[in-house]
């Protein structure tokens, strides 16, 4: 008998998006001037690569969330430890949305999301970092 999944994907960002706070890319971008408030880009490395970044963002790919969160954990990171505000993105809204309702349920606050991630932050012209090319992405003789 095939699994019966109880609650899709669109019921917990439902939830999730009830429970956190969400901002409009407008919203968000003053905020890349506030010294309390950290960008957390929790998209893949590849996404990264092929997309480029926020200047401003720390990266923590989104396995690794709970991990970094937490001070008990072996791979905590310090900068979840600062007093400061968390505003979380992915490539387009969802994974964020979970991501800042479990460190919120960790207690990790405050924090937010941003409405349509880096897809809607590179559209609105947002600050872009692009990577260097990696040298087996460079053609001969550039």
């Amino acid at each position: 008998m095939p699994q019966q999944i109880t609650k899709g994907y669109r019921a917990l960002l439902a939830e999730a998006n009830a429970a956190i706070e969400t901002l409009s890319v407008a919203e968000a971008l003053p905020l890349m001037a506030d010294e309390d408030t950290v960008f957390i880009d929790i998209r893949d490395p590849r996404e990264l690569q092929r997309e480029g970044r926020n200047p401003q963002a720390f990266h923590c790919p989104r396995g690794m969330l709970e991990f970094w969160i937490d001070p008990e954990s072996p791979y905590h990171k310090d900068i979840f430890a600062q007093d400061k505000r968390f505003v979380f993105f992915c490539a387009a809204g969802w994974r964020s949305a979970l991501a800042a309702k479990t460190a919120q349920d960790m207690g990790l606050g405050p924090v937010a999301h941003i409405e349509g991630g880096f897809k809607a932050w590179k559209e609105a012209g947002a600050p872009v970092e692009m990577p260097e090319p990696k040298p087996a992405d460079r053609k001969p003789g550039s």
